[in-house]
């Protein structure tokens, strides 16, 4: 019985923490995030490690994430986009310079310096990673063959 009266309060301790998180979100945050986007919708949050908290949200039927420093600094936006979204010169980048590839998820990244299209890019068992500027570009690269660790070129 007296084990059984630790095992709940254990939980109930673990339990309110976890809530607690989500309920912590600094006003800074809440405040930037609500300016930024007044139309989202479903918004989750979670923490980024020690300084930084992501939204994850619904607005004009896509699903968006975005990052804030915990002072309420943001910090970069991102959604998926279709292929018939990805703006010609861009296309033209991706089927020049990693030509066989497959596009697995295309997706816009926003931050302070500017917007870039990210790739992640499949060809028999290597997966790359892309960013492109929107003059086309190439801003990043990443590969990773199957059961492999990261090369950055």
């Amino acid at each position: 019985m007296k084990n059984l009266f630790v095992i709940s309060m254990i939980l109930a301790v673990f339990s309110f923490s976890a809530c607690g998180q989500k309920e912590n979100i600094p006003v800074k945050v809440k405040t930037t995030f609500s300016q930024k986007f007044p139309n989202a919708k479903k918004v989750k949050w979670d923490k980024e490690g020690k300084s930084e908290w992501e939204a994850e949200f619904k607005m004009n039927g896509k699903e968006y994430s975005a990052n804030f420093a915990v002072d309420g600094t943001w910090k970069e936006t991102e959604h998926e986009i279709q292929k018939s979204e990805i703006p010609a010169i861009v296309k033209n980048t991706i089927n020049t310079e990693f030509a066989g590839y497959k596009i697995k998820e295309a997706e816009i990244s926003e931050t302070v310096e500017g917007k870039v299209y990210e790739f992640e890019l499949r060809k028999e068992k290597t997966e790359t990673e892309v960013a492109v500027s929107p003059t086309g570009k190439v801003v990043k690269k990443e590969s990773k063959k199957e059961n492999d660790e990261e090369d950055n070129d």
